[in-house]
């Protein structure tokens, strides 16, 4: 089976807040605008994704990608934010000092927070979204929790 229009269609009403979601926990300055551009980038590339899982897939590697990719040309054209993100606690309703916690974390180990805790993602499928090995997913989400513990300690988010 080929994803098609109608498939694009059905994965756009089950998948846009997640998509939204995650481009605003990447810290994306405009999460919808990345979202909405992944899914015209999948519905360009419709015809060559095979399975609606491959389909969500896609969407995640795009999101991360596009998030990156406007991050490095802030960087390169050196101006300033003129305004900040949206609150990450817009998208998810999490515990503030977590989340300004995790927003501070190196982009790697954020992404890692991101996709295997809040996303729920298997270690391949966060590796996979993320362009690295498990073994480096497993790696950015030790530092990342070695670098949070402080915040976490005596909360009940820690187990």
């Amino acid at each position: 089976m080929r994803v098609e229009a109608q498939h694009v269609r059905a994965l756009f009403d089950s998948q846009w807040q997640r998509t939204v979601a995650l481009a605003g926990q990447l810290r994306a300055a405009d999460p919808e605008d990345v979202a909405a551009e992944a899914f015209a980038r999948l519905y360009s590339k419709r015809g060559s994704v095979r399975t609606t899982d491959a389909a969500v897939g896609y969407l995640r590697t795009t999101v991360i990608n596009l998030v990156r990719d406007r991050a490095r040309r802030q960087q390169l054209d050196a101006r300033e934010r003129s305004r900040a993100a949206p609150p990450i606690a817009e998208v998810v309703d999490r515990d503030p000092a977590v989340i300004e916690a995790v927003g501070a974390l190196p982009e790697r180990q954020r992404e890692a927070v991101v996709l295997r805790i809040w996303l729920d993602l298997s270690e391949r499928d966060a590796a996979a979204a993320m362009g690295v090995s498990a073994g480096s997913v497993k790696t950015h989400l030790s530092r990342a929790l070695a670098a949070l513990r402080p915040v976490l300690e005596g909360d009940r988010h820690v187990r």
